[in-house]
């Protein structure tokens, strides 16, 4: 039994992401339609021409009606799912499976959530069943443990680990100021960063993602038709997915160090993508910095750095947006927002700017190579799932 590589059968030709906000003046319902419209004006064509849709929304919809009753849509299978912070990559997943099987020609995965208008801050967790043994923390508590425990396995300083932290939100805020959509547009400094009010641990105010409403969409084809709609399409090179046991938490042996499902998906992906270096074959990625401790983690997990050096790769810059590889150059989570079931779908709209040569200023200008990435993470540290997806601009050669 194997998971077999999708790679350039599938093209995404066209995308959108509306603002992500706190858009009390607006519906689920009106921001799907926004996004839905722009991404089929972007390819000339209408939702009849869409074979079938798949809807990710982790609170704000229940059925497929969530989607074909704002589109009006008559005769269309419209698919719900949902699978936590990964939800909107779950709903590419499907569009992608759907069309590299032949069973459509042409799909659309959407992405949407409101958050801010619920009566609840934070996200919002559904209440399910379980064997008893889920630690029930909030989001910024679980997370807040990855910091001590990697100072204390690999021996830095606590100012260090919290300069290194301050760095990703400093950076990230950098970013999300130089983009029209995101939720945040303002620069923070580093010491205004450092000293915000705590939260959980380590972690202040300012170390946590925005959430806000927002929806994105993805439109994607068969490869050989892609020129139909675009000439400058996306192609699939990996997707990869991988749903951990849970048994992180109950584990002894499990230090909050690293996310075990991580480097699965990572691996799995870079098979799929022929990746072989991926700190200089990806042009950019964008990674589920819900935390800023989980940011420096994931660049080691992902293999941008090595084990216990990812604190000092962020303070040298090197996933800054001028750097080595530039993460999160759209300003992630951090700045950008977290509308759960858009979020995954976004990241990808990031790469279909930057690959494109569309991202204005906050353009980077290792977007030659040709390949991004991006990174959902879903869950707690030890209970989580993982999707991981590489797109590049040219069929065959992985990279330049």
């Amino acid at each position: 039994m194997a998971q077999h590589s999708l790679s350039d059968r599938v093209a995404i030709v066209s995308m959108s992401c509306t603002r992500f906000s706190e858009h009390f003046d607006r519906s689920a319902d009106e921001l799907a339609v926004e996004a839905v419209t722009e991404a089929l004006q972007g390819a000339n064509m209408s939702p009849d021409d869409v074979d079938a849709y798949w809807l990710g929304t982790y609170i704000s919809g229940i059925s497929g009606m969530a989607l074909s009753r704002p589109l009006r849509l008559t005769g269309k299978p419209v698919t719900r799912v949902e699978n936590m912070c990964a939800t909107g990559s779950e709903a590419l997943r499907a569009a992608v499976y759907a069309v590299a099987s032949g069973a459509v020609d042409v799909a659309m995965a959407v992405g949407v959530e409101k958050l801010k208008d619920t009566g609840y801050s934070g996200l919002i967790s559904p209440r399910i069943q379980d064997d008893g043994t889920r630690v029930n923390t909030s989001a910024p508590a679980n997370f807040s443990l990855l910091a001590p425990a990697y100072q204390q396995r690999y021996g830095v300083d606590a100012e260090d680990f919290r300069d290194a932290m301050t760095h990703v939100a400093w950076k990230n805020h950098a970013n999300g100021a130089l983009n029209p959509r995101a939720q945040f547009r303002k620069e923070i400094s580093k010491e205004t960063i450092a000293r915000s009010p705590a939260v959980a641990g380590v972690l202040g105010v300012l170390d946590c993602s925005g959430v806000a409403d927002g929806a994105a969409t993805a439109l994607v084809v068969r490869a050989e038709d892609a020129h139909l709609y675009t000439d400058r399409p996306l192609y699939i090179k990996a997707l990869s997915l991988v749903t951990g046991s849970g048994a992180g938490v109950a584990d002894e042996n499990y230090d909050y160090t690293s996310f075990p499902e991580v480097v699965q998906c990572a691996q799995g992906a870079y098979e799929q993508a022929g990746i072989t270096d991926p700190q200089r074959e990806l042009a950019l990625a964008e990674v589920h910095d819900c935390f800023t401790p989980t940011e420096i983690v994931l660049m080691e997990d992902l293999g941008f750095a090595e084990r216990g050096k990812a604190w000092r790769d962020v303070l040298d810059g090197r996933f800054d947006r001028g750097g080595d590889l530039p993460v999160n150059p759209d300003g992630g989570l951090k700045s950008f927002g977290h509308p759960v079931g858009a979020s995954g779908l976004r990241m990808i709209y990031e790469c279909w700017l930057q690959l494109r040569g569309e991202a204005g200023e906050r353009q980077v200008a290792t977007a030659n190579r040709g390949l991004a990435l991006t990174q959902n993470l879903g869950g707690a540290p030890g209970d989580c799932v993982c999707f991981i997806c590489v797109v590049g601009t040219r069929l065959g050669q992985a990279s330049a």
